[in-house]
């Protein structure tokens, strides 16, 4: 699994990408189909057609990091949708997601709510 945190910005491509694109490929369809900046430290997680393989582009400062999971049976089959090129997603729904659930179902605490201070 990937190291994620609670302040990680995760966005998620909703529509299926060439996997046969490496660094340079995925950081252009960051740039060009998503409107992002690869560069920004955000993680693109991105699904190839058949569902059976994720990659996930992270630049960290320094390079690019690119990791790929291909599952031996089976498909991703709840994969984030919307009418915007990307979904934003929480580090919990992300390790739910390369799990093969349903990201959507992931329950958790909202990223901000009130808190009651002690009078």
């Amino acid at each position: 699994m990937i190291q994620t945190s609670a302040a990680m910005r995760i966005l998620v491509a909703t529509q299926p990408v060439d996997f046969r694109k490496g660094i340079d490929g995925l950081a252009a369809i960051c740039r060009q189909q998503l409107e992002q900046d690869p560069m920004t430290g955000c993680a693109f997680v991105f699904r190839n057609r058949k569902g059976t393989a994720v990659k996930i582009l992270l630049y960290d400062g320094q390079g690019y990091w690119l990791c790929q999971k291909r599952l031996s049976t089976g498909r991703f089959l709840h994969w984030p949708s919307g009418n915007s090129p990307t979904r934003a997603l929480q580090a919990h729904q992300l390790q739910v997601l390369l799990a093969g659930g349903d990201a959507d179902l992931a329950g958790g605490a909202p990223l901000w709510r009130p808190i009651a201070l002690p009078a």
